[in-house]
């Protein structure tokens, strides 16, 4: 017996359209769009299954916000049904979620974090928690799996990349751990505290507010070697290495007379190019994001968005987008493709914008009435997470 009103198993097999050869259905399939897809699916098991191929979800999820696939078509969270990404990337475009509190502190920090698969890292003060999220993605173990420790003074930034936390802090040093064991060493690395580091292929790049950005290596034998000091005339707040590993971009604080965004070559430690000519003073770039090795991301204290592709001009970025409410924006991501949130200094706003619209798409404030800044956020395609001075918040788009 079927469900009530579905058709009898015969009746699937006397449709017409299983006549045709799969290739030419599958060539009739790829010209409906989601909804119709969706409602072909529902007019019998067959066509339900038939309808839920990845290969007929592709095309449309590559034009859909946050569904897991990049500029170039590349499926970058491979092993999730991508019917399923589609319909949770609609939550996303129409602002549909369920906003949860994961922990709460009491003392006010500047908490940065990363996530990796099914861990979330958190800066605590001097130290890096690392919690197991639960499935679900909105919950965790209230103890940590394991506590990274070595700094005398706060986290300001920290990154995981090649099988090792590294971490600098307000004491100057740069703090480097195993994940998967107990190996670590720190080494004094800056004058003033480290503002930003980030780490790929074995080089680490840190920026501090001694007006400095240095490189260094992680090879056996010569671990914490500075390989090259950048003088930058003015202090660091964000850094980013190329995909390419061939450079890395340093944004400053804006307080002389040149560019807050610089390229710089990895191999010499010179001055490759700078980005744009319209800062004004004290338009410090507080967040900068790779996309590719020729696109990034920049936002700061001028309260724009910038997205800049090298291959077009390093004079003018090729789109930007101003915060409605004139806060100064402490940090960025993306998706690979459309979409862009960012995390203001005000109330804990957690904005959504689509690269196609010149509008923010959808906001969110995470600390009214008291307000607080969003100092780092992360997404996969189904959450986003955000950090406040007091809370971790979980936005759960899965929600129907």
């Amino acid at each position: 017996m079927g469900r009530p009103g579905s058709p009898p198993p015969e009746a699937e097999t006397r449709c017409p359209l299983w006549a045709l050869p799969e290739e030419l259905l599958l060539l009739i399939c790829s010209y409906l769009d989601a909804r119709a897809l969706g409602r072909l699916g529902q007019t019998c098991r067959r066509f339900c299954r038939f309808t839920s191929r990845d290969v007929l979800w592709r095309r449309l999820a590559r034009s859909c916000l946050n569904a897991g696939f990049s500029a170039h078509g590349a499926d970058l969270v491979a092993g999730v049904p991508v019917k399923e990404r589609v319909k949770v990337s609609q939550n996303w475009r129409h602002g549909r979620c369920q906003r949860i509190p994961l922990l709460r502190w009491k003392c006010n920090l500047m908490p940065w974090m990363q996530l990796d698969g099914g861990y979330l890292y958190l800066s605590q003060a001097e130290d890096i928690l690392m919690y197991w999220l639960h499935c679900s993605g909105t919950s965790f173990k209230r103890s940590p799996q394991r506590v990274f420790s070595g700094h005398q003074e706060d986290v300001c930034r920290f990154v995981l990349a090649n099988g090792y936390v590294v971490s600098g802090g307000g004491d100057g040093a740069i703090a480097v751990h195993k994940l998967n064991g107990s190996f670590s060493f720190k080494f004094l690395g800056h004058e003033q505290e480290v503002n930003c580091v980030d780490c790929q292929g074995g080089i680490v790049v840190s920026g501090s507010r001694d007006r400095t950005a240095k490189i260094w290596t992680l090879s056996p034998g010569r671990a914490g070697q500075c390989l090259h000091t950048v003088q930058t005339e003015d202090r660091v707040w964000s850094t980013a290495i190329s995909p390419l590993s061939s450079s890395f971009v340093t944004g400053t604080a804006c307080c002389g007379h040149s560019s807050p965004l610089r390229i710089w070559d990895f191999g010499s430690g010179q001055l490759v190019t700078c980005l744009g000519t319209d800062f004004h003073r004290g338009a410090g770039v507080l967040d900068v994001f790779y996309e590719t090795p020729f696109t990034l991301l920049s936002c700061g204290y001028d309260t724009y968005i910038r997205y800049w592709d090298l291959r077009t001009s390093t004079r003018e970025c090729v789109k930007k987008w101003e915060e409605p409410h004139d806060s100064a924006l402490y940090c960025i991501r993306s998706d690979g493709n459309h979409m862009v949130a960012s995390g203001s200094s005000y109330y804990g706003v957690v904005r959504l914008w689509d690269k196609r619209q010149t509008r923010c798409l959808q906001s969110f404030s995470l600390s009214s009435p008291i307000s607080s800044p969003v100092y780092c956020l992360r997404f996969s395609t189904t959450h986003l997470y955000a950090t406040l001075a007091s809370a971790l918040y979980a936005l759960d788009f899965t929600t129907s």
